[in-house]
């Protein structure tokens, strides 16, 4: 039996409920299947600004940041549609929203938080192990052979070179400069004059709002209703799990994916 909300839709001279897409972003930033990046989120985005000409669209986040990359890429998506379909974008952050998870904020109009969120973490990172020492001891001789002198930039399994820690700076810096270019673009006159914002520094979402980098506190539903009418109706969109996942046939790949979930949130105390 057809419901009578999809029912009225159909009816003519009859106006429909406020209808708003919400778009759940929700783990690290990558290129894994668990992940968030830009090619599994395309076709749903795309149905979340176009599907039923929606009023607005909702970015539920919970993300600790990932792939610099992977975030500018989705955020870039989120405001062309924005702009395309002339469909304003409000962002909801739950336990956390920080490093490429920000980035993903910034693409909403605004950004509402619980007074507890984790905001912030502006800044760039690449960490890793090095070995030499432990191979030494194992008496296992590490052959490399290159064209190209920087070929072997970082290698793990030899001792780190100051020209390769060097080239790895400016790389970073490069990469902060555009994440911190973007926030000034989205936040604007917003935003506070601290010399900490861009630190890599992070904090909790009270504090957040009076730093201008989100515009207050508020839980999604409760304001939705108040920008769109309390008869306002939420439409979800999600990735769908394949035949596949289901019966665990990538079982080991999402366990190592978990992993480092695991420590992208624990180091916000999550």
């Amino acid at each position: 039996m057809m419901k009578w909300s999809a029912f009225k839709s159909r009816l003519p001279f009859t106006k429909n409920d406020p209808r708003v897409a919400v778009v759940r972003l929700s783990g690290t930033i990558g290129t894994g299947r668990m992940a968030l990046n830009d090619e599994a989120l395309a076709p749903i985005l795309d149905k979340a600004f176009s599907r039923g000409k929606p009023s607005a669209v909702a970015l539920l986040i919970n993300s600790p940041g990932g792939s610099p990359v992977q975030s500018s890429l989705i955020a870039s998506r989120i405001r062309r549609l924005a702009d395309d379909k002339g469909v304003p974008v409000h962002a909801f952050v739950e336990d956390v929203a920080a490093s490429g998870g920000y980035w993903l904020a910034a693409s909403a109009d605004d950004i509402w938080v619980d007074f507890g969120s984790i905001i912030g973490s502006i800044g760039v990172i690449s960490a890793g192990f090095g070995l030499p020492v432990f191979l030494a001891r194992q008496g296992i001789e590490r052959r490399v052979h290159t064209s190209g002198k920087s070929k072997s930039t970082l290698d793990p399994f030899l001792p780190q070179k100051d020209e390769d820690v060097a080239r790895l700076k400016h790389i970073l810096e490069d990469m902060h400069s555009g994440f911190i270019a973007y926030v000034k673009e989205r936040r604007g006159a917003k935003l506070a004059e601290n010399p900490a914002l861009f630190t890599g520094e992070f904090w909790l979402g009270r504090r957040a709002v009076k730093l201008g980098l989100v515009d207050g506190e508020a839980h999604m539903m409760p304001k939705l209703q108040q920008l769109y009418g309390k008869d306002v109706r939420l439409i979800r969109y999600g990735p769908k799990k394949g035949l596949l996942s289901r019966f665990g046939a990538t079982m080991a790949e999402d366990a190592m994916q978990a992993v480092e979930a695991r420590a992208h949130y624990a180091r916000f105390g999550l």
